[in-house]
């Protein structure tokens, strides 16, 4: 019996025949045209803001649709910047950028040391109500943002701290994105409790821990949240719009949007202008993602799905 089936398997003619490949390259090149529709749905703007951003005022409304400026006006990121120290003094691109940076990175650090620490003791101490009070920090994701805007506002106020960067820095230190502190968690969660373990062994105490065991064991994680809230925060446009009312005090978004509605007074709408400040304000986010894009991939995937 066994000569039998040996010799029916090493008989070409009587091999069944291969499964045929056609469904399966059909599902593969509609997969690949999915992927190529939603590349140009993302990248299509895109090209067309950088396109409007090197053009003359007189191709802006010709009606045709021209990707490739004639002619290309590279001028125009210096001129806006003229333009807008024209219309308030003082508000220079140095004061700009920097005003950006000092709220961005201040902010992201921020997230991440609180962050880090509530995940921290979420994960890595039992003590009681600690799921209760996780579930109730996982649920303020469902309340809006604007919802906590003015009860914000009134706060800050009673402070004495409005026109200052204070509201905009200070509550990053209290573990504001909920968010965050659930991908930290889920790392913390994969790391085996024995290094914590040898770790007390040899002497070191919790803040040991934490900072020289921990903390470098998540730092895909860490990179992954990085990116995410410097691009929030370098986008931010509802906090300094309502804390912020000196222009030289204005970050990059807010400055934009008073350039833009400087412009509207009177003159004709300069897309040229705003094009090549909001590519300006979009190349930093652009480069901090694809040179973190591996580190941030993997603490997406892995701070979401282990634990």
């Amino acid at each position: 019996m066994t000569t039998e089936a040996t010799t029916l398997r090493s008989d070409p003619l009587l091999q069944e025949p291969p499964p045929p490949q056609r469904p399966f390259q059909i599902r593969q090149a509609l997969i690949y045209l999915l992927l190529i529709l939603c590349g140009a749905i993302v990248i299509v703007p895109f090209l067309w803001m950088i396109s409007t951003s090197l053009k003359t005022p007189d191709q802006l409304f010709t009606g045709r649709v021209d990707f490739i400026p004639n002619p290309a006006v590279p001028r125009n990121y210096i001129d806006v910047w003229e333009r807008l120290s024209s219309v308030a003094p003082g508000m220079s691109f140095a004061r700009i950028i920097g005003n950006t940076l000092f709220i961005t990175i201040l902010a992201m650090f921020g997230e991440i040391f609180s962050a880090s620490l509530v995940a921290y003791g979420f994960s890595r101490f039992e003590w009681r109500g600690r799921n209760l009070l996780f579930g109730l920090m996982l649920a303020t994701v469902m309340i809006p943002g604007i919802v906590t805007r003015v009860p914000s506002f009134l706060i800050w106020r009673e402070l004495g701290l409005l026109n200052t960067y204070d509201p905009l820095t200070w509550p990053s230190l209290f573990a504001w994105g909920p968010l965050y502190v659930f991908l930290m968690r889920q790392f913390f969660l994969s790391i085996p409790r024995e290094l914590e373990e040898a770790a007390i062994i040899d002497g070191a105490n919790v803040a040991q821990i934490y900072w020289h065991i921990m903390l470098p064991l998540i730092r895909p994680v860490l990179l992954a949240i990085a990116v995410l809230s410097f691009q929030a925060n370098w986008n931010n446009f509802q906090g300094p719009i309502l804390y912020i009312s000196t222009p030289q005090m204005f970050p990059l978004a807010l400055a934009m949007r008073f350039f833009d509605q400087s412009l509207s007074r009177g003159e004709a709408p300069q897309w040229h202008y705003m094009m090549a400040m909001a590519t300006m304000m979009t190349a930093p986010v652009l480069l901090l993602y694809f040179l973190a894009q591996k580190q941030f991939i993997e603490g997406l995937n892995i701070g979401a799905v282990k634990g």
